[in-house]
Order: structure tokens, then sequence, then C-alpha cells
């Protein structure tokens, strides 16, 4: 998941859009034989993904046995999330859809109970090899409904040369093993802010779209708290709990004590301003390419001191077949296909993208540099996806709302009080 491609666009559609669309049955997908299938993917074909697209098509129309015949139609998403959903918009109202198309995570369960896509588990082979935070992000309501094909992470980006010069060590770098806690984790942010005069990290507090939820939940994860139950049928009593409220605090208090800001300056990492960032896997290959002047490392999320557990944030596209397709035989085949491990390996490295495979894991390790390396390990040792819930983007943004208030410290100091009213509100978006 790239940083321009972290956006939850909500599926809008007029309740006889689905009626015309269901009762019609199979749309236009696949041609007039059983053998052709149609895909949509939300990318161009000249972007590396593409690029990567065009050679695992074609070679699965080459090697599928079965006379199966695949055609991609590329239709590029905007930052904003258009084109590609418009499409997909489009396609249910003229019931048009293709036979596999991708769709974002979150967009799972909303996909799944408005009957757009149909599960796809029992043509998906060797599933244990599949990152349990992939299977998650795919599955509602205990089915599983689509495969990402790759993942993403976030670490704690440090510029080595300002921590030395700060008197920070390498031996008191934290570990996937041994991470800071966030006690340790505000004693150095303490220790850099003092040292240099200025905040210690840019949690990129001014963005507050998907990334708040993506970036921000692992914190209360680690603590034990969550957004909801289990089920995803309560918010009350758990988006409050005291949990939730320990994480809420610790990110309060690191803007109180002017260790992050709510106003960064842009591209302050890059540009040797501040010693850290919390971003994502995409910012490896930005400043390999535009900052090749920062010496930089990955460190992993701080902590719950009461917890010490480790959990880091996932979540990417995926691949799904329409619940119109008249070909599930080969469509199936097709994401099967398109999620072994060879065409995961392929469009992981053409698109510098995190596995989605152990065994792509594996692969990769010993192909990447060192900060890739780290958060493939990090995925693999703590991910976590989001909540599969159908009213999923009203809840991201209830969730960036209550990360904004939390910040503005002088107008909310009472965290719990801000959670029970932000969890009221959740409540009403659960089905």
């Amino acid at each position: 998941m790239r940083k321009g491609k972290i956006a939850v666009i909500a599926v809008v559609i007029l309740a006889a859009v689905f009626v015309v669309y269901m009762v019609s049955g199979s749309g236009n997908s696949g041609g007039n034989t059983k053998k052709n299938i149609t895909m949509w993917v939300h990318y161009s074909k000249d972007d590396p993904e593409g690029k990567a697209m065009v050679k695992n098509i074609a070679l699965f129309n080459k090697t599928n046995g079965k006379g199966y015949h695949a055609t991609v139609q590329y239709i590029p998403r905007s930052s904003s999330g258009g084109g590609y959903e418009d499409k997909i918009n489009a396609a249910l109202n003229s019931n048009s859809l293709p036979d596999v198309m991708t769709l974002d995570g979150p967009n799972t369960a909303a996909y799944a109970k408005s009957k757009i896509i149909q599960p796809v588990g029992k043509y998906i082979k060797n599933k244990q090899d599949i990152l349990p935070s992939i299977l998650s992000q795919g599955t509602y309501k205990n089915k599983l409904y689509a495969v990402g094909y790759s993942e993403s992470g976030v670490g704690i980006y440090y510029n080595k040369k300002m921590f030395k010069e700060a008197g920070i060590s390498d031996s008191e770098l934290p570990s996937l093993s041994k991470s800071w806690n966030w006690d340790q984790f505000t004693e150095i942010a303490k220790k850099l802010k003092d040292h240099f005069n200025r905040p210690a990290i840019d949690l990129q507090l001014n963005d507050h779209s998907e990334w708040s939820l993506y970036s921000f939940a692992p914190f209360i994860w680690s603590a034990g708290g969550n957004i909801t139950n289990a089920a995803g049928t309560k918010a009350e009593g758990v988006f409050d709990s005291k949990q939730t409220q320990t994480a809420f605090t610790f990110l309060q208090n690191l803007v109180k004590n002017g260790y992050t800001t709510i106003s960064p300056i842009q591209e302050g990492f890059q540009t040797g301003k501040y010693p850290m960032l919390m971003s994502g896997s995409w910012t490896i290959q930005e400043l390999n390419t535009s900052y090749k002047n920062i010496d930089y490392g990955i460190l992993p999320y701080p902590v719950s001191p009461k917890t010490g557990k480790l959990v880091s944030p996932t979540g990417s596209w995926q691949y799904a077949m329409s619940a119109s397709t008249s070909k599930p035989e080969a469509a199936g085949a097709l994401v099967n296909f398109l999620t072994e491990t060879a065409q995961m390996y392929r469009t992981a490295m053409a698109n510098t993208v995190l596995p989605a495979r152990k065994s792509v894991s594996k692969k990769m390790l010993t192909k990447v540099s060192a900060p890739m390396e780290f958060l493939i390990q990090q995925n693999l040792k703590s991910g976590h996806s989001r909540p599969v819930l159908v009213n999923y983007p009203q809840v991201s943004r209830t969730f960036a709302d209550a990360v904004t208030k939390a910040t503005y410290y002088k107008q909310n100091p009472n965290i719990a009080d801000l959670l029970k009213s932000e969890a009221k509100t959740l409540q009403s978006y659960l089905k």
C-alpha cells in the first residue's frame, strides 16, 4: 500500500442498482465462452505492477492447461480513488462486472455483503503459506472472499547521523525481539528534542485520511485494546476501554511535550530536520531515489509497557471473483495462479512492496535492502490487519477524528471522555 493509495473509498451504490444487478443474474463478464475470462485492475499497464501483471497473465494463458484465456483491462485509480471505483460502480449499474477484479482490503466486507464478490477460498491452494494478516483482511463471516497479493508495513525511520550527534548509541537501539516500550521511546524523543530543539519525530499527524487508523491502531492493539469487538458489532465499552485510553494518552503526550507536531515541516525527515519519521515501506524507495544523502535505518513499533506486545500495521490490495461470473472455475483458477509464490514474487519485486506469502518472504529476504528486509521480518512477526467491517470508511473517518481531537490536548484534555464520545459515534455505524 503506497502512501498515495492510503485512501478508503466508500462503496456508494443505490439500492436499486443492487436489485437490478442481483435479479438479472450473471452479466457480460468474460465474453461468450466458458474459457474466456476478464479481469480489471486499478493501475496502469505501464506501471511496474502493470508490467508484472502482463507477464503473469501471459504465463497463465500459456500454462493453465484448461484452455482458459484471461484478458486484463487496466484502469488507473486516481489519488482520490476515482477512476477505478467509478468504473466498478458503473459496471454494477449496467451488469457488466468482470470475472475477476482488484479491491482494497478495507472494502472486503462491503463488497461481500452486497454480493459484488463471492467466496474464493475453495480455489486457493496452499493457504497455510499465506500470511495470517492477508487471510484476515480477505475474510468476511468466516469465508475467504479475496486474497491479497502484496503487503504493506510501517516502521520508525531514523537518521543515523542525528542519533549519533544526540548521543544515542547503536547499543541502545531496539530490535524486533526487544522493542522500545512507550516510556523508553518517550525518553529517546526527549533526548532528541532537547538536543536539536525541534520535534523528534514526524508522525504525519497532518494526514487525516486512512493513515490515522492504519498507522495508529497498532498502539491500541499493543495495549490490549481494540476498535470494536471481534464480531464487529460493538464499539462502546471497547474503543473507550482503559487499554485504548492508554494508547491515546501516549499519543497525546507526545504532542503535548513537543516530541512530535500536528503541523510538520514538509519532508522534514527527508531533508534532515527531524531525526525520526513514522512511515511505510513506500518511503524506502523515496529515500533511496531522491534523498541519497540521508543515512537511515528503520526501528520497530514502540510497544505498550504493560504488555510488551509488538504489533505493526498491514494491508493492501487483493484479487477477488465477482458474484456475477458464469465461469467460477476459470475465475478461481486465475485468482489462485496470481496468488501463487512465483507470481507474487514477480509482482512484489517489480513493485517494491512487501510479500503476502511466507515463501515469497523467504525468497525476498536475500534480494532486498536492509530496510526492506526489516519490514518483511516485522510483518512476519507482528503484522495485524485492519478490521473487516461493512461500514469501514465511516469507522476509519471516526478513528481519524478521534486521533485529531486527541492531539488538540488543550481542547480535549480528558481522553476517557473523548473516547466515550467517539465510541458512541462508532457504534452508530456498526451492524
